[in-house]
């Protein structure tokens, strides 16, 4: 691969801001460079006036792959990412089979290797009976345990309290956790259905999937989890009521963590008189205050990382309303870019951006070598410019294999120029070079 120098550019890292080159010396970072001095390279990418930041790590995505490749799998999704900045993705376990079992992983891992432009781990999802796989995860390989509490299918759903102390008692990895309680979920539902007939409108999504929900279920979790070793993420935070189970404070030193999505700090219930159901996820986005108050969990250290929670459906599968269209959207490429939107609007600084969706996903999952520029680390970098006039995100512009994006219509300023994954330009001015895979990623954990 030999040597490449990112030169002049406004490098984002460890809370500063400063102009640097970076040398690249086949898959790792050689050197950072803040004088004059220019190391002998092979390939020299001019990035004056651009920032160069750690690549994205993504706790949470859906590629679909097994079994749902008609609407995403690993190749489109990750190159979805890789034009997103993201370099690394954590891949959830309801794809067809379910990844519930060693083996099932081991599939997931030995299919990537072949399709995967980016770096990858994969969750092992939680079941009534699988807790014997659970115990037999590799910590240095797997990044942790996916618990549906609500919103799930095909027996993935664990909401009752000696199964959840089983879990987090045997879990040897950070389990994460969808919180919704499904028995508040059912009870709104047959009142809405009674009011509205069988297809409520999706207006009524976020009062059907309600603050209620959300908190009880998720009250529930830390209270069984409290009495345990685990370290428990939760996922996707979408009310204000429910950050105030968390607090700040140091990273390492949680054993409670709390994820929020570019969906839920961008939206609010008012979109979707115009959105509809293209914005219908689970946990439903709620009302502009709850909106307001996740924003100010970024800074304030309640939120500890940005995952997308990247759900890919056909726009066929998003008719219907509250009852029958589908819930999730497809995030990336777009995440990256919006939340740089929001520096724009003063809710955070660039050093926040990087801090939540590079470092803290790093820290809180014990990456090894990824996550941060320095010396000796893996070569996971995205370089990203901003324009005054900026740019209507369309349709058109998508990579995703479901060809549309919930932020269409929306006027950007940022945008990701170029993408390197362990070394390689993946993306460079808007072309991929998909001759090299991503790798598994390595866990530092006891």
């Amino acid at each position: 691969m030999g040597r490449t120098l990112i030169k002049d550019a406004m490098v984002v890292n460890e809370g500063l801001v400063q102009k640097a080159s970076v040398l690249i010396e086949n898959e790792n970072i050689a050197g950072i460079y803040t004088s004059d001095e220019t190391p002998q390279a092979d390939i020299i990418t001019d990035a004056a006036g651009k920032w160069l930041l750690p690549g994205v790590i993504d706790d949470h995505v859906h590629f679909r792959d097994p079994g749902l490749t008609h609407k995403a799998d690993m190749e489109s999704e990750s190159r979805a990412a890789a034009a997103g900045g993201v370099t690394t993705v954590f891949d959830m376990p309801n794809c067809v089979p379910q990844t519930v079992t060693i083996q099932a992983l081991n599939d997931k891992f030995s299919h990537a290797a072949e399709t995967c432009l980016v770096n990858h781990s994969f969750y092992l999802g939680a079941t009534h009976t699988n807790l014997d796989q659970i115990e037999k995860i590799d910590p240095q390989k797997v990044c942790g345990v996916k618990l549906f509490m609500g919103s799930s299918t095909g027996g993935m759903l664990l909401d009752d309290r000696e199964s959840l102390k089983a879990l987090f008692n045997a879990a040897p990895v950070p389990v994460a956790a969808h919180c919704e309680e499904t028995d508040i979920i059912n009870a709104n539902m047959e009142r809405y259905t009674t009011l509205y007939g069988s297809e409520p409108p999706v207006k009524y999504h976020p009062l059907i999937r309600s603050e209620e929900a959300c908190y009880a279920s998720t009250s529930k979790a830390l209270d069984v989890a409290a009495g345990t070793g685990v370290h428990l993420h939760i996922l996707h935070l979408t009310t204000a009521r429910e950050l105030d189970l968390f607090t700040g404070g140091s990273l390492q030193d949680k054993q409670f963590t709390a994820e929020c999505c570019p969906a839920h700090l961008w939206f609010s219930d008012a979109d979707y008189a115009v959105k509809g159901t293209l914005i219908k996820c689970n946990p439903a986005i709620k009302t502009e205050a709850d909106r307001d108050t996740l924003r100010l969990a970024l800074t304030d250290g309640r939120i500890d990382v940005i995952g997308t929670d990247h759900a890919p459906h056909l726009l066929s599968e998003k008719q219907g309303g509250c009852r029958t269209a589908a819930s999730g959207m497809p995030v990336l490429p777009y995440s990256l870019p919006a939340m740089l939107e929001l520096t724009n609007r003063g809710v955070m600084q660039i050093t926040d951006v990087v801090r939540l969706m590079c470092h803290n996903p790093a820290i809180l999952f014990s990456v090894s070598n990824r996550g941060f520029i320095r010396p000796g680390y893996k070569a996971d970098l995205t370089l990203v410019s901003r324009s005054d006039r900026g740019y209507t995100v369309s349709n058109a512009d998508v990579p995703n294999r479901c060809g549309w994006t919930p932020f269409e219509g929306g006027l950007f300023h940022w945008k990701v120029c170029a993408t390197w994954v362990n070394g390689h330009a993946t993306l460079m001015d808007g072309r991929f070079d998909i001759s090299t895979k991503g790798q598994p990623v390595e866990f530092n954990r006891q």
